[in-house]
């Protein structure tokens, strides 16, 4: 869980779209209205394929150099970066059922308090792994 920047393959297409390629990912291509849609949509890609990698345990490849990247005459590269860990926040934000043990008195006094104990584990668990 990380950021990344991976270099991006754009090609225009006549009607004005652009069709979008990361030839360091495999099955990691887009395309977009415009080339502000082809980006945001190649960012949106990119986080989704290397969610996918980190989720499976799959060896993320590191990014190519533009110089090691072949491409056709109006082809053209541009960075694209994401942060899976925004994206998970983003997309995969499903509540998960824990079941955990407390002792009664801390249980009592914090149900006196009114605090809401999941608010409070997601808040400990995320500053315990320093995220915000």
């Amino acid at each position: 869980m990380a950021k990344y920047a991976y270099p991006a393959i754009f090609t225009p297409e006549d009607d004005g779209s652009f069709s979008i390629n990361f030839p360091d990912l495999e099955g990691c291509y887009t395309c977009g209205d415009s080339l502000e849609d082809g980006i945001e949509m190649a960012e949106d890609a990119l986080a989704l394929v290397l969610y996918g990698y980190e989720k499976d345990g799959r060896k993320i490849p590191a990014p190519s150099a533009p110089s090691e990247i072949t491409l056709s005459d109006n082809d053209f590269i541009n960075y694209i970066a994401c942060d899976t860990m925004a994206y998970r926040k983003m997309y995969n934000n499903k509540a998960v059922k824990k079941t955990l043990t407390i002792p009664e008195w801390l249980n009592e006094s914090a149900s006196a308090m009114g605090l809401n104990f999941s608010q409070v584990l997601q808040e400990a668990l995320m500053q315990k792994m320093q995220m915000k």
